[in-house]
């Protein structure tokens, strides 16, 4: 047993060492600015982000209602959504209050007003005038087609745990059994595309990393704005290397093997900027890697890729209040503590695909009269600040299921 835990600790070494010299290897590439060769890496890229988003749809829907089927009738179903809901809510409260408090202490100044008014046009069409209720309202699926076809992560939550529960409380009938064995051979053979695709990760980092410092080499993603900046990717990063951890070190987990474990995911995160294209290979490191019970990584997991958005509440918050500054609004302490709130509420019902916190804060600032023109200007460095939340949300994620896994463990003892 030592052995085989030798082996595969030095297998997951090498690999580690594999994916960060893709990493170096594509960066060196991408800043040649061979057209071909960048066309090429554009074209990886897209195709991995493509294959990961295939096998990100039925892995949701499968995990949730096998898990649920499994335990939706026992009580460790109900505590570990719990637990999952608790930590989900902790850390997400504490991101978007590291988001405020270094609003306070920053304090970014207002924009020039000729530069929000040439900014409007930048603004996104047809996103200004879409409401809160209306994001909500899209949650509800109206059939089961349409949910699986436009990848609304979600519906497929939803309609997932109606079946994962219904099968759970159901008398337990051969053709239950049936259907209930031929959803975990549908994902067996999931799991056995995953394994394939991150085996195979190193060529797409490589093509992600090319595309990255292509971009930055000629200036599309460079922006000026500051302060703004400082607080937004500042927040992240403390709650990346400083608030997560503490966490982890609370519940007695050791923060450094735990992002060692997850690395891939993170990684992978950074590059696609979405939660839910990630989670296949974020189930993958769990159970793997990670040694997470499976009954808990897919319950879990799927759950957090949809309402864990640490990232994304400090974005809305900071963005809020620096949109709704520019527009003369006066931000006292209570008004700031309720938009937190807000700002917690709305990532909760977000869905993790890429742009999705920048559209619902734009629908936010659009329903309260704020100068979205700001939104404009935010838009060119908005790749940058996507990248790092995703990884971000993943990160926490993989926190959530982590501790989750702790506290089933203790109460199993």
């Amino acid at each position: 047993m030592m052995e085989k835990e030798s082996r595969k600790t030095r297998f997951e070494g090498r690999q580690f060492i594999v994916w960060i010299a893709a990493l170096v290897i594509g960066s060196l590439l991408g800043l040649t600015r061979v057209e071909w060769l960048n066309g090429m890496f554009r074209f990886v890229a897209e195709a991995y982000t493509r294959l990961f988003q295939f096998v990100a749809v039925p892995t949701i829907a499968l995990a949730v209602v096998t898990t649920l089927a499994s335990l939706g009738g026992k009580r460790e179903a109900g505590r570990i959504f719990l637990h999952t809901l608790t930590w989900t809510l902790l850390t997400t409260v504490a991101a978007a209050s590291v988001g405020l408090l270094l609003y306070v202490v920053v304090q970014p100044e207002n924009l020039p007003l000729e530069s929000i008014a040439a900014a409007q046009g930048d603004v996104p069409e047809n996103l200004g005038t879409l409401s809160y209720y209306d994001h909500i309202l899209s949650v509800i699926p109206n059939n089961v087609i349409e949910p699986f076809a436009r990848g609304n992560v979600l519906s497929i939550l939803l309609i997932a745990a109606a079946v994962g529960l219904a099968l759970a409380f159901m008398p337990s009938t051969d053709e239950t059994k049936v259907v209930e064995k031929g959803l975990l051979g549908l994902q067996q053979i999931l799991y056995a595309l995953i394994r394939a695709l991150i085996w195979a990760l190193p060529l797409g980092i490589v093509a992600f990393a090319a595309q990255l410092s292509a971009q930055i080499e000629a200036g599309v993603i460079v922006g000026s704005l500051g302060k703004y900046v400082a607080v937004i990717l500042g927040g992240n990063l403390i709650q990346f290397f400083i608030v997560l951890p503490l966490f982890l070190v609370v519940r007695g987990l050791n923060p450094l093997k735990v992002l060692r474990a997850m690395s891939p995911a993170v990684l992978m995160a950074l590059f696609t900027k979405s939660s839910a294209a990630t989670l296949p290979v974020t189930l993958q490191s769990a159970e793997e890697r990670l040694n997470v019970n499976p009954d808990v990584s897919r319950f879990v997991l799927p759950i957090c890729t949809t309402i864990n958005m640490n990232g994304c509440a400090a974005f809305i918050l900071v963005t809020s209040l620096f949109v709704m500054q520019n527009g003369g609004t006066v931000l006292t302490l209570p008004a700031m503590l309720l938009w937190l709130l807000i700002a917690v509420v709305s990532a909760v019902g977000n869905a993790g695909v890429p742009m999705g916190c920048y559209f619902l804060t734009l629908s936010l600032m659009a329903g309260v009269g704020a100068p979205v023109g700001i939104m404009g200007i935010i838009l060119p460095i908005f790749t940058i600040i996507d990248m790092v939340e995703t990884a971000e949300n993943v990160w926490s994620d993989s926190c959530v299921c982590a501790i989750v896994n702790r506290q089933g463990q203790h109460n199993t003892k």
